[in-house]
């Protein structure tokens, strides 16, 4: 019956992360001992005072539909966030609240993309940009970088991909899912190179800023130059251990804040109205009360770090962000593993699933594919037994 689904459809990727957490779930129901370390889902629960205020919000009657952009006091928390964060001045009308900051990107994909409009992507970049671009009919463009530059673009790459057909340039800082976060210095030789490209938009994606362990989080929205061309994408998932409670949004231009409530007006309307008022809580509260959580990230990245050390094979740099390590593994290309043959990243990441019983995600989905991604947003317990278990069978 597929002939009778759309082309989009049918040509659509299935989320790589989301298809390993999947296939780990069978298995656990199968009764096989699954240790996940393939979603990026902070294993924290969310702090009391904004479950206390999604209760009061219940008890306040909150159960109407919400504007399409969001409550007003929501979009000034996040106005008053952006300047306290990161030191950026959005008015009301250029803040845009979706559900979740997926949505937020879908949003700009099709306010801003034509047909073979064409999409800088430095790769490694989280598996869903390439494709919903596609979905907007634009053309991703992957920048390759390697372990060696820490997964960073440079300023020569990024002159090197632009062309006449270059519409945006999308990326995250800190990086999913490399950890890799951009200094402002490195920020700025990229902003150098756009400033000779007037009509080529930044999709900032800052989602983890929170989760950053140099210190002193940086926005291009903020370097000289670059405001008035970057759309800031950020939300409550990571920090706030909110994942599932779908709050994204979006600092803009007038003019492309309002058509992404033109058109999320069209495909959901407004965000869900509880999570809205947990969100105004989790925004106005100061950083040191999720400390905690960055800590405890921090401790567990020194620690995934000297454990896989000790793997031969598995090549290392130090992710300064988010919850990744995203290891270089090609050293077992080629090689034969209790009776399986490894010849490329989503083989090792299945045969660390069968044999190790253990979910990472295969780098190609993220646009590398000599690398593995391997969350340790979980318990330190499990990324010991989880990484014994790697060693063992490798």
């Amino acid at each position: 019956m597929s002939n009778h689904l759309s082309n989009r459809i049918t040509n659509m990727s299935t989320s790589a992360t989301l298809a390993m957490a999947a296939k780990a779930r069978e298995l656990r129901n199968a009764g096989k001992d699954i240790i996940g370390l393939s979603l990026g889902e902070p294993d924290f629960n969310i702090p009391d005072f904004i479950k206390d205020a999604a209760k009061q919000a219940i008890d306040d009657n909150y159960s109407s539909y919400s504007p399409v952009d969001g409550y007003a006091d929501l979009k000034q928390a996040i106005a008053n966030k952006f300047k306290r964060d990161n030191n950026l001045t959005y008015g009301l009308n250029q803040i845009v609240v979706s559900t979740g900051a997926k949505q937020s990107l879908a949003n700009i994909a099709m306010c801003m993309l034509n047909k073979g409009d064409e999409v800088i992507l430095p790769a490694p970049y989280w598996v869903s940009y390439s494709d919903i671009v596609k979905l907007a009919e634009g053309t991703p463009v992957e920048v390759a970088t390697s372990i060696d530059t820490d997964f960073k673009m440079t300023p020569a790459q990024l002159e090197a991909a632009i062309t006449p057909n270059t519409k945006m340039m999308w990326f995250s800082s800190p990086c999913n899912p490399s950890g890799s976060v951009y200094s402002k210095e490195e920020l700025e030789g990229l902003a150098e190179v756009l400033k000779k490209h007037p009509n080529i938009y930044v999709v900032s994606d800052e989602i983890y800023e929170h989760i950053n362990f140099r210190g002193g989080h940086v926005s291009i929205a903020g370097i000289d130059g670059m405001y008035d061309r970057t759309i800031t994408v950020n939300g409550v998932s990571k920090a706030f251990a909110m994942t599932g409670w779908r709050i994204g949004f979006i600092g803009a231009p007038e003019f492309i804040a309002k058509a992404c409530t033109k058109f999320q007006g069209q495909n959901t309307s407004g965000a869900n109205a509880i999570a809205q008022r947990a969100t105004i809580a989790a925004l106005e509260a100061p950083v040191s009360k999720i400390q905690f959580m960055i800590d405890e990230f921090h401790k567990r990245r020194d620690l995934v770090l000297e454990l896989l050390g000790e793997i031969e094979g598995f090549k290392l740099n130090v992710p300064e962000g988010a919850f990744y390590v995203f290891p270089d593994i090609s050293a077992f290309f080629g090689k034969t593993l209790n009776g399986t043959t490894i010849n490329n990243a989503s083989d090792l990441s299945m045969y660390l699933l069968e044999n190790a019983n253990v979910a990472t995600v295969t780098g190609e989905a993220f646009g590398n594919p000599n690398c593995i991604r391997i969350s340790y947003a979980a318990s330190e317990k499990e990324l010991r037994e989880a990484i014994s278990r790697i060693k063992a069978v490798l």
